[in-house]
């Protein structure tokens, strides 16, 4: 399989092997009781980093700390919240790395903490206030029961499907539109980066969000045109409408299940497909091979799932997937047969970063 990591022989990354090659340990030495304990106890309270980071994003303590470092109690007026307990928060996230105290017990900004910054270019802010939300919380914490009866734990506790409930609420679409709109930013420009579109004159974004890879793809290519397509509520919140964009663009409210403009040169799905099993994913692929002309290309943007033990954003999206939404995180292969099922062949794939690969795909022959 393309981009596959071999797994390693004898590097099992599994702490319970007697033999193991844990971080620090020597093949054939086993780590000591106490450190597999601790970090097992360490794994069992992620979600108090989760909560953490939530609460700083919340309150804008990075942005408070913009102008310099500054001690809990200042941080605590300029935030509004009580300054024990945010001194307490901001020394557990410096163990991470995020945010880091000095011998005057001032905290400064370090560059993990620098994206949860509002006004910075990579921001995710919105992104980890979101993830921070009841609708987040509660579908992991079913999580158990999704893998019990193989269904999806989101529906096991609101009863309908995740966009449904985020479609009858407002506040809440909009703010999961705009998480999603700043972890896309940074994963955008690497993709334009990796793609050549110079043969293109057009693109269709289909589900494309707020349109923030069109606009990264028709910045960087001044001879293209393009369509970003997407429910209504989300087409709302465009981002095209830009003075060097003007005439090169337009926004459509559609259902990709259904149909999406024909004849374009390109069309992308940036983060779509995972969110699907499979059966819908096909009848995305057709829908998006209906419309195309006998030239065009399908560029598939997803992290793909390598093998063996070692972390990847595509194994975590991959469990996300199973808690909030009826989708899953794909390797290569798996992506690959999907495509040949609605009549596309993959010509080759790109790894602009771990959190998206591109697969370019035409209509099979």
């Amino acid at each position: 399989m393309a981009g596959a990591r071999p797994e390693a022989t004898g590097a099992s990354h599994t702490s319970g092997t007697p033999h193991g090659s844990e971080a620090g340990q020597p093949l054939g030495s086993p780590a000591a009781p106490d450190e597999v304990t601790g970090e097992l106890l360490e794994l069992s309270l992620g979600y108090l980093y989760s909560a953490a980071l939530h609460t700083a994003a919340r309150f804008g303590i990075a942005d408070h700390l913009a102008g310099g470092p500054r001690g809990a109690d200042e941080l605590a007026k300029a935030a509004g919240v009580d300054g024990p307990h945010l001194y307490r928060l901001l020394r557990f996230l410096a163990t991470k790395g995020v945010f880091r105290e000095d011998e005057e017990g001032r905290f400064h900004l370090t560059p993990l903490a620098q994206p949860l910054r509002s006004d910075t270019e990579r921001s995710l802010r919105d992104y980890i206030m979101v993830r921070g939300e009841p609708v987040f919380w509660q579908s992991a914490a079913q999580l158990h029961e999704a893998v019990r009866t193989g269904s999806t734990a989101f529906e096991n506790v609101y009863g309908v499907p995740f966009y449904d409930h985020v479609a009858a609420d407002p506040d809440l679409g909009k703010a999961f539109n705009s998480s999603m709109a700043a972890f896309s930013e940074t994963l955008s420009n690497d993709v334009v980066e990796a793609v050549d579109f110079s043969g293109a004159t057009s693109a269709v974004d289909v589900g494309g969000g707020r349109g923030g890879l069109l606009r990264a793809i028709l910045r960087r290519n001044p001879q293209m045109t393009g369509t970003l397509v997407d429910l209504e509520p989300v087409v709302a919140g465009h981002v095209l409408d830009t003075p060097e964009l003007t005439g090169r663009w337009s926004a459509q409210a559609g259902d990709f299940f259904a149909s999406v403009p024909s004849g374009a040169d390109v069309y992308l799905l940036k983060h779509v497909l995972a969110s699907w099993p499979d059966e819908e994913c096909v009848r995305i692929l057709r829908t998006c091979r209906e419309a195309m002309p006998a030239h065009g290309r399908l560029l598939v943007i997803n992290a793909m799932i390598p093998a063996g033990n070692d972390p990847h954003p595509g194994k975590t999206i991959d469990v996300l997937m199973m808690t909030v939404l009826n989708g899953k995180g794909r390797t290569r292969a798996e992506y690959a047969a999907l495509l040949a099922r609605a009549g596309f062949s993959v010509v080759r794939v790109l790894d602009p970063s771990p959190h998206a690969s591109v697969i370019e795909a035409v209509v099979a022959e």
